[in-house]
This record gives structure tokens, sequence and C-alpha cells, in this order.
């Protein structure tokens, strides 16, 4: 098993893909077409593979809520190649989702990128341990086999242990994990990162060969970094800096939001349409899975006081307060300085709120309640 990859593989996997990376909503009114009098074409990229991580995005291309605001889009998948913000950078996309230190790590190595809309207004990183194990909180990682995935998914882990008081390099043996939980399920570790909305559900989707049922939450313990106060902002709509000095990338990027505002409204209404869009997008996992996914991610966006998408001043501070100061285990930080220039703005996201409202849009989601999803063997 290899130790975790540290802060700056980020910033060495961003230089390596330079050259590599290839109520229920309704209408906003008319479309504003191109001079030519077709729809502008807009390439935005994801984070990862389809799934209800990005339903809002695939639902409001099917629903035409792009194309209403005189736009084209298609939808970049990502993957373990793919770092979303150096496509941005590198002009190969006009928009892109990412999480808040990832890109700001990037920013900080001369990525041209800024955050205009803050979609996830909360972090679903868990760090997840069996019961049996006594692991409740990040101070009871130390002298323990603790696994993460790398590539910057690790910052809010490293905080919270160092909140704690435990030194990554020195109280935790490290674990490289794949992208799901076997490690975990076979005891190979005592802790595994999750997603609150993909990973954590594998879990309780495993049979319990004991039993010959699924696993239950009662079988494990969950240390969740928003209750341990090293949460970080998670995915945001970045757009180009310097295009944003063109009116018309303003315009477009108002109108981009606007739509985006409505694919998620749509999906908080309307789940299970949503996950029937996903799965038929391509998505490797099932229904049940999707579900799943798609109720956590809704709880994550929804209820937005502030509207979705506002970046949230003291949120913000946090994630960049972690990044400076939180030190990996060979003691660098996710960045060595504040973000310098217009590292965020609310402005467009704003503007985009005002026409989703205008257009009947519940832009806040503030009678959300999430469901009760059942879980099959396998996400089936």
């Amino acid at each position: 098993m290899r130790r975790t990859r540290i802060f700056a593989s980020i910033v060495t996997t961003s230089a390596l893909l330079l050259t590599a990376a290839c109520g229920t909503a309704d209408g906003t009114g008319s479309a504003t077409p191109t001079t030519s009098g077709g729809l502008t074409p807009i390439k935005l990229q994801l984070q990862w593979f389809f799934q209800a991580q990005f339903a809002g995005y695939i639902a409001a291309v099917d629903q035409g809520f792009y194309k209403e605001q005189g736009l084209d889009v298609t939808l970049l998948e990502g993957g373990t190649d793919i770092v979303p913000q150096t496509v941005l950078a590198t002009g190969k996309a006009d928009y892109a989702v990412a999480w808040v230190p990832k890109a700001l790590a990037s920013r900080e190595q001369g990525a041209g990128i800024t955050d205009v809309g803050q979609i996830f207004a909360r972090s679903g990183t868990y760090q997840v341990a069996w019961k049996d194990s006594g692991i409740t909180k990040a101070a009871d990682l130390k002298g323990k086999k603790v696994g993460n995935w790398g590539y910057g998914n690790e910052f809010e882990l490293f905080a919270g242990m160092t909140k704690a008081g435990l030194d990554p390099g020195k109280d935790v043996t490290l674990v490289q994990q794949q992208f799901d939980m076997q490690a975990l399920l076979k005891r190979e570790i005592d802790a595994a990162q999750a997603m609150s909305y993909n990973e954590y559900a594998q879990l309780l989707e495993a049979k319990n060969p004991k039993t010959g049922k699924l696993y239950t939450p009662d079988d494990f313990s969950i240390i969740d970094w928003k209750t341990e106060g090293s949460s970080m902002l998670q995915d945001a709509v970045w757009a180009n800096t310097e295009k944003l000095n063109d009116p018309a990338y303003q315009q477009q990027t108002v109108r981009f939001l606007t739509a985006t505002i409505k694919g998620w409204a749509y999906c908080r209404d309307n789940a299970q349409k949503c996950v029937d869009l996903v799965v038929a997008k391509g998505s490797k996992l099932g229904k049940s899975h999707q579900l799943w996914q798609m109720n956590e991610v809704n709880k994550l966006v929804w209820p937005s006081t502030g509207g979705i998408g506002v970046v949230d001043d003291a949120a913000w501070k946090q994630t960049v307060e972690i990044s400076q100061t939180t030190k990996n285990q060979t003691g660098e930080t996710v960045l060595t300085k504040a973000p310098e220039g217009l590292a965020y703005t609310n402005d467009y996201i704003n503007q985009a709120l005002e026409q989703a409202k205008t257009a009947g849009v519940d832009v806040t989601g503030s009678s959300f309640q999430p469901a009760t999803v059942t879980l099959e063997e396998g996400g089936a």
C-alpha cells in the first residue's frame, strides 16, 4: 500500500495535463442567440464521471434550460486523469466544476480561473470506520491505518487531524485508497475516505457475509468534517478570469448560471426524474445508488439561505485559512499565501438569481425535505 500523495499532487497533475486534457423551474423567456441566429456553443468540464453529483447540469441540458438562454451546452465527462480547472485554464472548456481548495491550488500556480457559482453550500466528505473500532472523531485516528484518495481530496482529513492535535506524518499510517470501499470492507485499513453521496452508500449496498443481509448505518461510525470544523467548499462553477473582462462573456456567464439554477431546482423537485436522466446519460452506478446520491447531493445544495450558488464569505474564509495553515505529512500546505486577484465573485450569480426568481423559480429551497432512500445490493 502506498502513502498518500502530498498536497502538491494536484499541482503536479495539473501541469502534466496542460497538453493532455482532451417549485419546479419554469422558462425564463426568449433566448439570446448568437449573431448568426444560432445557439452559442458552450463546453462545461465536469469533475468526475456522469453521476447524480452533476444532475443539475444534466437536467438543464435535457430540459432545455440552457437553450432557453441561447446556449448549446456540451457536458465533458471527468475522470481520474482530468483536472477540470486545468481544462478551463487552457481554453479547452468555457466553464468547469471543481472543488475550491483544488482550484485555488491551481490558481496559485497560474491558472486564471474564478469561482462564479458555489453550487454545493456544504461539504459531503466523511471518514468512515467500523463501529467496533471505537473511531468516532479525528483524535481517534492516532495510530490507525487511514485511507484517503489523494489528488487533493485529502485536505479536510489533514485539517481535521491537525485540529485534533495529530501530526499526519507521524501519528497515523496514511494509505493510498482506491475509489471504492473494499479496503475498509476487508479491514485492510481502519478508516476510509467516503463521500456522503457515493462511497458511503457503497458500504450500505454491500452484503454482510455473517448475516446474508446488507450492512446498515449501525455497522459503521462516521467522522463528518462539518462537525469536526475542518470542512471546505466543494463543487463550484469556475469561469475564465481573463474572459470575465469581456461584457459578452459576462452576459453569457449570467445566462449559463440562470439555466444551471433552474437545473438544480428541477432536480430538487423531481429527484426520480433526474436519476433517470443520469442513468440514461451512461452512469456506471445503479438506480438505487443514484437515487441515494441525488438525495444526498440535494442536502449539500438545499436549503440555500442566500440563494443557490452564492459564495458564503465565512465558508470561503475557512477554506482559505485551512488551505494556508494545514500541513501534510511532508510539511507542505495547499496554499502558500492568500488567493490574489478575482478568486471569487457573486456578481454574476446574483444577477442569475434575480432572473430565476423573476421566472418563478424557488432559489433558496427553504422547504426542502430529504427523502428516505432504500438501497439495493450493489446499488441496483
